[in-house]
């Protein structure tokens, strides 16, 4: 089963949910999982398009049964430590945020994603739970987790971040 780790952060814009996820491994090769293609398809999806900030790339989700690419404008990119995007998808326009760091012998991913008012938190929170769950698996070469065991499961503990 599954756990909740997500929390909501207040920003000048409002609120981000933000989850973390720790490596042992260097910042350079937990960059390349969340921005090299060949990499990224074994846990979330695969892009094409040119990688520049301003440009706009197409994001097909390999993760589910989502056939149609999905519009991602990089907003800023600083290898290997911050990539901020918009994702235009049929759920809205979500601004995400990659910030990866060092603590001790570990690296961090810390996603973020700004949350509008009538986001459905306790969907989009177990979403991102199941993503980067399954980046920790693709690196590990295990199993990847069952969507069942994210939705409804952390429903709950989701609807009282709200």
């Amino acid at each position: 089963m599954a756990e909740g780790t997500g929390y909501l952060r207040t920003t000048g814009d409002g609120f981000e949910l933000v989850l973390v996820r720790s490596f042992v491994a260097s910042p350079e090769e937990i960059w390349a999982w969340v921005t090299d293609s060949d990499k990224l398809e074994r846990w979330i999806g695969r892009w094409t398009g040119e990688a520049a900030v301003g440009a706009v790339v197409q994001l097909t989700m390999t993760a589910e049964d989502a056939a149609e690419p999905e519009a991602v404008t990089i907003l800023d990119c600083d290898p290997p430590r911050r990539l901020q995007v918009e994702l235009q998808a049929d759920a809205g326009e979500w601004q995400l945020q990659l910030d990866v760091s060092v603590r001790g012998d570990e690296t961090l991913l810390t996603f973020n994603q700004l949350i509008d008012q009538g986001d459905d938190i306790t969907s989009v929170g177990p979403g991102w739970e199941y993503y980067l769950d399954r980046l920790v698996a693709a690196r590990a070469g295990l199993v990847m987790p069952p969507w069942e065991d994210y939705y409804p499961a952390l429903v709950g503990y989701y609807s009282e971040l709200e």
